[in-house]
């Protein structure tokens, strides 16, 4: 028999999952944060702060900027690469990412932006003066696309240096204003992570729980998506050894149909510790893993969302760039702010309610107090909402 979940306890445990439910307590722990979401996206604008700041702080009130920035430089606790999307993951999960090292180096090596001749002309370049010289951007490198440039047309040295760098040869060493700088994998990752050896079975289980851990719930695609280190046929034949570890559930979406998933074992004890509704409203990111998968995030509060930043103004339906407004277990509106870093203001251009929510004195004093938590996280000192 499949443990069924309605609407309601679905949205608080996808909440209390995604550590939006739960009141800070203790000291900021970042490291403890991201290894609860399973990682961070980086993302390169800076509208009011930049993603990966954003999803921190909604976490924890203490987080500010710098701080991320600093782990990642430190190379110790935390390391970046390509999940979905450039993303810094936790670092003792480095052994069980070798296969998605391979894969990505199979999927570039497949792909029309690999370029076979410039691996073989500048791998050999790049490495000795990156040892020779640590860390480097690819500001530090000269060449040029030839021929007919395309939307997405790298020069040979940028081919390369992500080349070795999905691969797993070279990794983040920090970021300076956002920018990259690479460095040899050996000089960044601790040796005790670096030289760990886990079979691909290993690998499969922990990449397999580990993403259904932090689903909570979710089916055999949305396991194998979660990272994309692993196939559908591999999650499926996990989920027929595990089959004491692994139950089936039918979840309630908010239209009311019904959806065959499966959790881990402790499920229902989950449930049960799920935090009570935070009074306080939040503004959330548009790259939160609670609202990044788009059809998910529709199928369990009923909320359409779409990013906007790449459609052409006038067909925007909302506007560039647009933050969910979570209250409780459900979203409520949408707002468009904008940081002004000089005249340190947060800007608020747009706001809708969603339909059917009523928003009266009590809500709208809930959304000026985050907004100017908000404008905190940026250094910004006033809100201003004509």
């Amino acid at each position: 028999m499949a443990l069924t979940l309605d609407n309601h306890t679905m949205r608080r445990l996808w909440l209390d999952t995604n550590g939006l439910l739960s009141t800070p307590s203790g000291p900021l722990d970042v490291v403890a944060i991201i290894k609860k979401m399973g990682f961070v996206q980086l993302d390169t604008i800076q509208n009011v702060s930049r993603a990966h700041h954003h999803i921190l702080w909604s976490r924890h009130p203490e987080y500010r900027e710098p701080i991320l920035d600093e782990l990642l430089s430190a190379k110790e606790h935390i390391f970046e690469h390509f999940t979905h999307d450039a993303s810094i993951l936790p670092m003792d999960m480095y052994p069980m990412w070798q296969r998605r090292f391979k894969r990505l180096k199979e999927w570039l090596e497949r792909s029309s932006y690999h370029n076979p001749a410039h691996v073989k002309d500048w791998k050999d370049a790049l490495l000795e003066r990156i040892a020779e010289e640590g860390p480097l951007s690819t500001k530090d490198f000269d060449s040029k696309t030839k021929g007919t440039k395309k939307t997405w047309s790298r020069p040979p040295h940028k081919q390369v240096l992500e080349y070795l760098w999905y691969s797993g040869v070279l990794a983040t060493s920090h970021r300076e204003k956002f920018h990259k700088f690479y460095d040899l994998a050996e000089y960044v990752i601790p040796a005790a992570f670096l030289d760990t050896q886990i079979s691909e079975a290993e690998q499969v289980n922990w990449l397999c729980r580990a993403a259904l851990t932090r689903l909570s719930v979710g089916s055999m695609k949305e396991i194998k998506e979660f990272w994309d280190a692993k196939d559908i046929a591999e999650v499926k034949c996990w989920i027929e050894a595990n089959k004491q570890a692994v139950i089936p559930v039918t979840w309630e979406t908010d239209s009311g149909e019904w959806i065959n998933a499966y959790a881990l074992e402790d499920i229902e004890d989950r449930i049960r510790k799920i935090a009570p509704n935070p009074s306080q409203m939040k503004i959330i990111n548009p790259f939160d893993p609670a609202v990044r998968d788009r059809k998910r995030l529709q199928s369990i509060f009923g909320f359409e969302y779409k990013l906007e930043v790449f459609v052409p103004a006038a067909k925007r339906r909302w506007g560039y760039y647009v933050y969910p407004i979570l209250e409780g277990d459900s979203f409520v509106g949408r707002i468009e702010a904008k940081a002004d870093r000089k005249a340190k203001c947060l800007n608020v251009l747009n706001f809708w309610a969603e339909e059917g929510v009523k928003w009266g004195a009590g809500r709208k004093e809930k959304l000026e107090a985050e907004l100017m938590r908000f404008a905190r996280l940026a250094s910004l000192d006033t809100v201003d909402w004509p």
